[in-house]
């Protein structure tokens, strides 16, 4: 097999095993306005499109560089590692994980297993597997496409706790932004 059409199988499995587990999830009591999430929608589409356009063929001024089969490789490994590390986190986070930003019933601030490091670790393993997809791909498109995606990501995270913070209570999510950060292990707060 070959390191491309590995990754391609780990984001196939991660998105149909990600649909498959929308289903397990609590009720959604309340959800910011569709016009709020548009913020982080646009740059988060732009980016997929960026990043997983087809680029097997180019060269010259597109592709950025070559990292070779062992790069390759060490790059599949980070796309599971980070799959693998969000899919940690969205089973820690059970029945409260939502694709949008929303507040289910018995909504409560999770700061244990994965969320003791990051405030967002779904996010963070996205990240990481992303960042390698573009380091295997190797070009420019790539690399717009994980710019976008991590603004993206970005936005959404700090919408996500503004909102949450409002819905839970300030002072709930407060004390945890203080001691934990938000998407790089031992990184800023």
């Amino acid at each position: 097999m070959r390191p491309a059409i590995a990754i391609i199988a780990l984001w196939i499995g991660w998105l149909l095993s990600w649909l498959i587990a929308a289903r397990w999830s609590n009720a959604t009591e309340n959800r910011p306005a569709l016009w709020a999430e548009i913020r982080y929608r646009i740059p988060m589409a732009m980016g997929t499109l960026l990043l997983f356009w087809p680029s097997h063929r180019y060269e010259g001024v597109l592709r950025a560089w070559h990292i070779g089969w062992t790069g390759a490789w060490l790059c599949v490994a980070l796309v599971a590692l980070g799959i693998a590390f969000a899919w940690w986190a969205r089973l820690y986070l059970g029945r409260l994980w939502s694709a949008n930003i929303t507040r289910k019933t018995d909504h409560r601030v999770v700061d244990t297993g994965p969320y003791s490091w990051v405030r967002h670790p779904i996010y963070t393993g996205l990240l990481l597997s992303l960042l390698a997809t573009a380091a295997a791909k190797g070009t420019w498109l790539g690399i717009g496409g994980f710019a976008c995606l991590l603004l993206g990501m970005y936005v959404k995270a700090r919408l996500e706790e503004s909102w949450l913070s409002q819905e839970l209570g300030a002072g709930a999510y407060a004390d945890y932004r203080k001691r934990v950060p938000m998407l790089i292990p031992f990184g800023p707060k």
